[in-house]
């Protein structure tokens, strides 16, 4: 079992130290027309990475027990802890986790999680902080594959914090633009602005953790537009600065819409499988609606 230590952890005071550099640089006169930090939005966001760190103790338990058990019954390969092996791994993992985010934000069952981290209508480094307290249960399943490739269960977990730490930075509007040549290759805070955008036509878009090349090779990249202010936050707002809300609000709307009411058992599993917006009586809207609404009213 290699050593590797845990980074995100050994990051905290390095999350700590850039979150006041932010929040000075965006307390200038050029920044005054963003929302910047608001002080009980940042901290829920921090309470909900605690949260997240101490739940991660069981879930990576879980996590690693679920990679060995693929690794040491299962694997086609063994691929050596070397420095190749994590040149194969960074593109393996870079690719799990763009269709672990699509997905994310196309299914509603992964949704309910992921939704916790678009829950802030501010953008700042405090954001990268607000991360889900169940999402870390069940969404490893999108790196199944690798272990069974015979990437080491160790490798693994360390190529998935690296990517974490890796988003932090870009979670900021301290930074406009990068070198085109970057902007073409990796996920940047400008990239990752959209993301966050609930305008529609940035909703679902930019699903990169380190390589933007992904979303513009299966068709979800969409830049930042100049005539298009980015408008943080989910199409409906959740409105609270509760941790315990924050975190299961959107488990409790879709066991609603799942479980009660007079739906035949194909909408009620739709409910946890369709993307959000979805309703069984049609009157719905999804993602792709409202942003061929958007574009349909820019052409008129």
């Amino acid at each position: 079992m290699p050593d590797f230590p845990n980074i995100i952890v050994l990051a905290i005071p390095f999350f700590i130290g850039a979150m006041l550099v932010e929040l000075f640089v965006t307390t200038r006169e050029k920044f005054k027309e963003t929302k910047g930090y608001q002080p009980k939005d940042a901290f829920a966001s921090i309470a909900m990475g605690l949260g997240n760190v101490f739940l991660g103790f069981l879930s990576k338990a879980i996590v690693l027990g679920s990679f060995f058990l693929v690794y040491e019954h299962f694997r086609l390969f063994t691929i050596p802890v070397a420095w190749w092996g994590f040149v194969l791994l960074f593109f393996a993992d870079d690719i799990s986790y763009y269709w672990f985010h699509r997905i994310s934000h196309e299914c509603r069952l992964f949704w309910a999680s992921h939704v916790v981290h678009h829950s802030s209508q501010h953008y700042n480094l405090s954001t990268a902080l607000r991360q889900t307290w169940s999402g870390g249960f069940y969404s490893f399943i999108f790196w199944l594959w690798l272990p069974l490739l015979g990437f080491h269960p160790a490798m693994i977990m360390l190529q998935m914090s690296i990517s974490l730490l890796y988003q932090f930075w870009i979670h900021t509007e301290a930074i406009n633009k990068l070198p085109k040549w970057f902007e073409a290759i990796f996920n940047t805070p400008s990239h990752h602005r959209v993301h966050h955008g609930s305008n529609p036509i940035y909703l679902d878009r930019n699903h990169a953790g380190i390589l933007i090349i992904w979303d513009k090779l299966f068709g979800t990249f969409q830049p930042e537009l100049e005539t298009e202010k980015v408008q943080y936050g989910l199409v409906k707002n959740i409105n609270t600065y509760n941790p315990v809300k924050i975190a299961f609000v959107e488990w409790a709307h879709m066991l609603k819409d799942a479980f009660t009411g007079k739906k035949s058992l194909k909408d009620r599993w739709h409910y946890l499988t369709k993307p959000p917006g979805w309703k069984h009586d049609g009157t719905g809207k999804l993602s792709e609606d409202l942003r061929k609404e958007w574009l349909d009213a820019m052409d008129n």
